[in-house]
C-alpha cells in the first residue's frame, strides 16, 4: 500500500513492529466483553489497518476463545496471528491447534519470572528455567516464529532473567517481549533494561526483543517508547489502551508519537494511521468502555479548541496549537448538520467520514434508527450520530425492548410497565419503584430474574439542550463476571433500560449459554 498515511519502514533496523493484544489482554478488563462477531471485526479492522501481529486471545481459555483465535486466523489477510499459551504442554498444543491455519501463524508463551510469581507454582529457580526449555521448545517443535514473556521481568532479579532469556532463546523464541505486568517500571528503566540484555545476553542479537508497559503510574506510552529507544523493536499495545487495571500501552499514542516526532524517534511503523478514529469509535462500542473526552490523539476534545486566544491562533495558522491534523487520524474538520430529510446516502456519506463503515444491511438498521432519532430532535450532529452507532444490542440479542411507559412526578412512586421479549417469548411486567430508572430494572428483574448487582450506573448528555440524547452506561456484576452495557437515546429511561437489557444480554453471553465467552482457565494461574 502506498497511501501516505501508512508509514512506509525505510530499513528493517527502524522498522518498530506493532503488537496489538486488543483482543486478549484488553479484553481481560471487567466488563470488557466482545462477542464471538465483535472479535472477528475488530481483528478484521486491525488487519486492514496494517497491524504487523495480532494476539487474538487465550486458545486454552475456552471454547469460545478457541474458536474465535481459529476463525481469526483463517480469515487474517496480513497479520501474524497470535496466541496466548501457559508454560504448560496442552496450552501451547491448543494453542497452535488454534492458530496453525493462519498463513503466518505464532505462539506466545510465558510463565511469572519475579519471587512473587514464582512463588505461585511454588518453583526454584532451577526448576522453573528447566520448564522454560522444555515448553519454549515445544513450541518451536510445532511453530518456527516462537514468542517467550517472562511475566513480571521489571521485578525479576537481573542475574535470573538475563539467565531465562537466553535459555529462551536457545530453545528457539525468536522474540522476547519484556512484560512491564505491573507497570512498575519508568522510562529510564525501561530503556536500561532493554539495553542492557541485548549488550550482555549470549544470542541476543539474533532475536527482537518486545516491550509490554500497563499504565498503573500513566507511564505505559513513555515506557514503551524509551524501550524502543533501548533496542526494543516491537511494541505490544491495544487500542484505547483498553487492558487490566488502568489498561495498556495505546496502539494510537505510540504510532503517532513516532510519527509526529521522527526528528527524536527515527523509527517507522506499518499503520495506516487514517483508520485510527474508526477503529477507536469501535473498540469502545464492542467492549463498553468510551473513550475519555480528553484521552490523547482520539479522545473528542484532542482536536477542540475554546479558548479565545487558542481559537484565534488555529484560524490563522492550525499549527498554532495542533501538531497533527484531524485527518491524520480519520477525523473530519466538518460538523453539518442532518436532520429528518437527510436520505440514506447522506447518512452512509457522513458515517463514512466520522469512521464508520457500513454493510447495506447495517446501514439499512441505522438509517430506520436515524430517522426515530431525527423526528424527535431536530437538529443530529456528529456526536448524535457517534451515540448512535455505540448503542447498545444487536440482532439476535436474548432480550429486546419492545416498548416502555412510564409514569412518574411529585405525587407518588414511579411505574413503570414495561414489555420484553426473551427468547421467542414476550412478556410484560408492572413495577414501582424509588424514580423511573429504578421502577424500570425491577420491571425488567420481573420479567428477567437475576443476581447481577449494579456496580455502575452513568448518564452523559451527547450535546447540548434540552433536546439532547442522553448517553447511558451500565457495569453489572453476577459470579464474578462484568459486563458494561450502553445505549443513547432523546429519552433518558428508554436509554436506560436499554444499556441494561445490553449489559444482561452480555452476561448472558459470558454465563456460556450462548457457547461464547464463558471463561474456564485464568490465564493467570500455572501450574
Amino acid at each position: 500500500m502506498t497511501d501516505k498515511n501508512r508509514v512506509s519502514p525505510e530499513a528493517s533496523k527502524n522498522k518498530v513492529v506493532i503488537f496489538d493484544t486488543t483482543l486478549r489482554d484488553g479484553e481481560q478488563s471487567p466488563g470488557a466483553t466482545m462477542s464471538h462477531d465483535e472479535k472477528l471485526e475488530i481483528a478484521s479492522l486491525l488487519d486492514e489497518m496494517g497491524v504487523d501481529i495480532i494476539e487474538a486471545g487465550f486458545p486454552i481459555a475456552s471454547d469460545g476463545d478457541f474458536r474465535a483465535v481459529s476463525e481469526i486466523a483463517r480469515n487474517a489477510q496480513n497479520a501474524t496471528i497470535c496466541g496466548l499459551a501457559r508454560a504448560v504442554p496442552g496450552d501451547i498444543d491448543r494453542c497452535w491447534e488454534a492458530v496453525k491455519h493462519a498463513k503466518s501463524p505464532r505462539i506466545h508463551t510465558f510463565i511469572g519470572t519475579s519471587p512473587l510469581h514464582r512463588a505461585i507454582p511454588n518453583l526454584t529457580q532451577d526448576e522453573m528455567a528447566e520448564r522454560i526449555h522444555d515448553t519454549v521448545t515445544h513450541a518451536r517443535n510445532l511453530c518456527e516464529n516462537v514468542q517467550w514473556s517472562p511475566m513480571d521481568a521489571t521485578r525479576t532479579e537481573w542475574d535470573y532473567l538475563a539467565r531465562v532469556v537466553e535459555i529462551a532463546i536457545k530453545a528457539g523464541a525468536s522474540t522476547i517481549n519484556i512484560p512491564d505486568t505491573v507497570g512498575y517500571t519508568a522510562p529510564v528503566e525501561s530503556a536500561d533494561l532493554i539495553r542492557r540484555l541485548i549488550a550482555e545476553v549470549p544470542g541476543a542479537d539474533e532475536v527482537v526483543f518486545s516491550t509490554h508497559c500497563h499504565n498503573d503510574l500513566g507511564m505505559a506510552t513513555a515506557n514503551s517508547l524509551a524501550a524502543v529507544d533501548g533496542g526494543a523493536r516491537q511494541i505490544e499495545c491495544t487500542i484505547n489502551g483498553l487492558g487490566e487495571r488502568a489498561g495498556n500501552t495505546a496502539l494510537e499514542e505510540v504510532v503517532m508519537a513516532m510519527k509526529v516526532r521522527g526528528d527524536i524517534m527515527p523509527y517507522a511503523t506499518g499503520i495506516d494511521t487514517t483508520k485510527l478514529m474508526n477503529i477507536s469509535r469501535r473498540v469502545a462500542t464492542v467492549s463498553g468502555f468510551p473513550v475519555q473526552f480528553n484521552k490523547a490523539i482520539v479522545g473528542k476534545n484532542a482536536f477542540a479548541h475554546e479558548s479565545g486566544i487558542h481559537q484565534d491562533g488555529m484560524l490563522k495558522n492550525a499549527e498554532t496549537f495542533e501538531i497533527m491534523r484531524p485527518e491524520d487520524v480519520g477525523l473530519t474538520a466538518t460538523n453539518l448538520v442532518m436532520g429528518k430529510h437527510s436520505g440514506r446516502a447522506a447518512l452512509r456519506s457522513k458515517l463514512e467520514e466520522l469512521g464508520f463503515s457500513l454493510g447495506d444491511n447495517e446501514l439499512k438498521d441505522v438509517f430506520v434508527r436515524f430517522k426515530e432519532l431525527a423526528d424527535r430532535k431536530k437538529e443530529v450532529y456528529d456526536d448524535d450520530l457517534i451515540a448512535l452507532m455505540r448503542a447498545g444490542g444487536s440482532e439476535g440479542d436474548h432480550l429486546v425492548l419492545k416498548s416502555l411507559s412510564i409514569q412518574c412526578g411529585t405525587s407518588g412512586p414511579a411505574t413503570a410497565d414495561l414489555v420484553m421479549q426473551v427468547g421467542e417469548g414476550v412478556e410484560t411486567a408492572e413495577e414501582t419503584g424509588d424514580g423511573p430508572v429504578d421502577a424500570t430494572f425491577k420491571a425488567v428483574r420481573a420479567i428477567y430474574p437475576n443476581k447481577a448487582r449494579l456496580q455502575v450506573y452513568q448518564v452523559h448528555a451527547v450535546t447540548e439542550g434540552t433536546d439532547a440524547q442522553a448517553t447511558v452506561s451500565v457495569k453489572l456484576e453476577e459470579d464474578g463476571n462484568i459486563a458494561t452495557g450502553q445505549s443513547a437515546d432523546t429519552d433518558t429511561v428508554v436509554a436506560s433500560a436499554r444499556a441494561y437489557i445490553d449489559a444482561l444480554n452480555r452476561l448472558h453471553a459470558r454465563r456460556g449459554k450462548t457457547g461464547e465467552d464463558q471463561r474456564e482457565v485464568n490465564w493467570k494461574v500455572v501450574s
